[in-house]
């Protein structure tokens, strides 16, 4: 399984907006097989759920989104987790062994923390 981070710095980006680079790993066994950073534009979300269906991205995690790139990514077959806070490896690594649990890193004000 292939998952994208949007991130800043080592974070995962709170605004979708305004990241410029996604962290691409690759999911095995419940570990971390690899990883690429991508960069890309978040005002052509399109462009953006075209690549990542290339690169069988299966999965989206990021920070706040608005509704028309939310929509763009869910309608492109990508499952969007929005609403995510923390450090991107500390994310990525708890999403491998557990991917159906990340309230523990909601962001403040969204049922989390």
């Amino acid at each position: 399984m292939k998952v994208a981070i949007t991130i800043w710095g080592d974070r995962i980006s709170p605004v979708f907006d305004a990241s410029h680079t996604l962290l691409v790993a690759e999911i095995d066994k419940a570990e971390v097989v690899g990883t690429v950073f991508m960069p890309f534009n978040p005002q052509q979300p399109s462009l953006l759920a075209h690549a990542l269906t290339g690169k069988d991205v299966s999965v989206l995690i990021c920070g706040a989104v608005s509704a028309g790139p939310a929509t763009l990514m869910e309608e492109s077959g990508i499952k969007l987790i929005p609403f995510i806070a923390g450090k991107a490896a500390q994310v990525l690594e708890h999403y491998a062994k557990e991917p159906s649990d990340l309230r523990c890193f909601l962001m403040p004000g969204c049922g989390g923390k």
